[in-house]
């Protein structure tokens, strides 16, 4: 009974440490008021002379993310480009994971280490490998020029599009793996029962395999989704000035401006409007399943 309690207790702990100490911190640097001292803000908790607790919280910072338009529009422009790219992995990983799924055991262990392999390499060097490949005189843009598709070089840096190219190769393997997971454990004699009754190979996929691999597209849809939104690195390398992430704004509120309130606030504010949707669709998809 002790091992069963602290088996249950480690990933609360866990989760107490890491997760709901730091989000603590976080509100509460949110709920305070900006100042130039070192922390660059001021206490949310005070004593007074007379012994008594004074409490300084604010929503100011909050509402400031309202009236000013820079915010939701990074909000807005990353959940666009968080879901253009969600929608490429899908298109680009479905294929992948359901040919891995329908290959030999031996095949797919290697087809499977290829996918995991690029994780062995630095994420930030994989991201500046591709600054290499779509700059001006790089491979692509020297290949079309060589022969003969293009007159003068193709400006694929600092675009959206090479944010687009960025994301989607940085979180392909995290499409790809749930829906493997999901497309290998279909049972085969489903789609033989179908071919028996007259089903067409594309009837039985979009009726039978597809239906059963919604969990893995809804897994790895959220696994690609939610980094992508709070996405830093690849913009800043990848994207130019006119990229409007929201990791990019948390980064000068807290590093430019030194504005701690108002970048603890964005984040809690993108946390809340990234969890919430996602809680009201796992309820949904419960209930739908239960049903």
């Amino acid at each position: 009974m002790r091992w069963r309690t602290f088996a249950i207790a480690v990933p609360y702990l866990w989760l107490l440490l890491f997760f709901l100490a730091p989000f603590a911190i976080v509100l509460k640097i949110a709920l305070s008021e900006a100042m130039l001292a070192r922390p660059p803000y001021a206490p949310l908790f005070e004593w007074g002379p007379d012994g008594s607790l004074a409490v300084r919280a604010s929503l100011q910072n909050f509402l400031f993310l309202l009236r000013d338009d820079l915010y939701w529009k990074a909000y807005l422009n990353s959940a666009r480009i968080a879901l253009i790219s969600t929608a490429f992995c899908l298109i680009l990983g479905y294929p992948v994971a359901y040919g891995i799924a329908r290959s030999s055991p031996t095949a797919r262990t290697v087809l499977l280490m290829l996918v995991i392999l690029p994780f062995w390499t630095s994420f930030l060097l994989r991201v500046y490998a591709w600054i290499g490949i779509l700059k001006n005189n790089g491979p692509i843009n020297n290949m079309l020029l060589a022969i003969g598709i293009i007159d003068e070089p193709i400006t694929m840096m600092q675009t959206d599009f090479a944010v687009y190219v960025g994301i989607v190769y940085a979180y392909l393997p995290f499409m790809i793996l749930p829906l493997f997971a999901r497309l290998v454990r279909i049972d085969h004699t489903l789609l033989e029962a179908a071919a028996d009754l007259g089903c067409r190979p594309l009837r039985a996929f979009l009726t039978v395999t597809l239906p059963l691999s919604l969990p893995g597209i809804v897994a790895g849809s959220l696994l690609v989704f939610i980094p992508a939104v709070g996405e830093f690195v690849i913009p800043a390398l990848l994207g130019g000035p006119d990229t409007l992430m929201i990791g990019r704004v948390l980064w000068d509120e807290f590093f430019a401006n030194r504005d701690w309130p108002v970048a603890s606030a964005v984040a809690i504010a993108a946390l809340f409007l990234l969890v919430i949707p996602i809680t009201v669709f796992q309820r949904l998809r419960a209930d739908q399943e239960g049903a």
